[in-house]
């Protein structure tokens, strides 16, 4: 069970449980809150959130700006030390291929591992006329809707499979697979082929080709290259895409 998953009820019982509620109101999209606002999203008391946000911000987890708080420079450090990003990690082995697949395409590329039923994006590279894309590093999507989702589960264990197709392909636009029966149709295809794609299911106007990174038999991680409908032919990348997740894997050693 994840911090997240703990019903509210228990994780705000301790001091601990009420830092990582305030921690986790942050978001990509609201970066910076002011403490009123971080007490009525984490459910904690206005008198202990002000106790926790000084002791947060002396230690380096948040900063102040003016009335406002943000996530400090200590979670970035600490983020970094996990074995993905460390030297040697996943996202290092992973960059040098990732850099050719751009040089070659000079579209979006995306290195993703599978988090519960969500794909989060490890690393991304892309250029200055780079086609708008929803992903950014450390953000998430849904495994079900997005050409590196259906690579990391087409090879990938049964209850992670059953667990995204259980909680139901959650459609982010008219374009994503929503039947379930013809997911499991497209996982096959996938396992079969070795590659998968994404065509405008996470973002009309975006098309993805992907192919996973399998150490032992399953995924570890999946790498994509994603371009504009119709200016790019993700079938034309497909097996530069598939010869990278190769290489990744073989030079991998977790």
């Amino acid at each position: 069970m994840t911090a997240v998953d703990i019903p509210p009820s228990t994780r705000l019982d301790t001091s601990i449980g009420k830092a990582m509620a305030l921690l986790d109101a942050f978001t990509a999209d609201v970066p910076s809150l002011g403490a009123s606002e971080l007490a009525r999203r984490a459910g904690v008391p206005k008198s202990t959130t002000h106790r926790l946000l000084a002791f947060l911000e002396a230690n380096g987890y948040v900063e102040r700006t003016g009335t406002s708080y943000r996530l400090g420079q200590r979670l970035f450090e600490l983020g970094n030390h996990i074995a993905f990003c460390r030297p040697r990690g996943l996202r290092d082995v992973a960059l040098p291929y990732l850099t050719d697949l751009y040089e070659r395409s000079h579209q979006v590329v995306h290195l993703a591992v599978l988090d519960g039923t969500d794909v989060l994006y490890l690393e991304k590279l892309f250029g200055h006329r780079h086609v708008r894309t929803p992903s950014y590093v450390g953000g998430r999507v849904p495994a079900t809707c997005c050409a590196l989702g259906k690579a990391l589960l087409a090879f990938g264990d049964d209850t992670s499979v059953a667990a995204a197709i259980a909680s139901g392909p959650r459609p982010l636009t008219p374009y994503t697979l929503a039947n379930k029966a013809l997911f499991r149709s497209e996982l096959a295809r996938v396992h079969h082929e070795g590659v998968a794609y994404d065509r405008e299911e996470v973002a009309v106007g975006l098309t993805c080709v992907a192919a996973p990174i399998v150490k032992h038999g399953h995924a570890v991680a999946a790498v994509s290259v994603a371009g504009p409908t119709g200016a790019f032919d993700p079938t034309q990348h497909a097996a530069a895409v598939r010869r990278a997740a190769n290489a990744i894997a073989a030079d991998y050693h977790p």
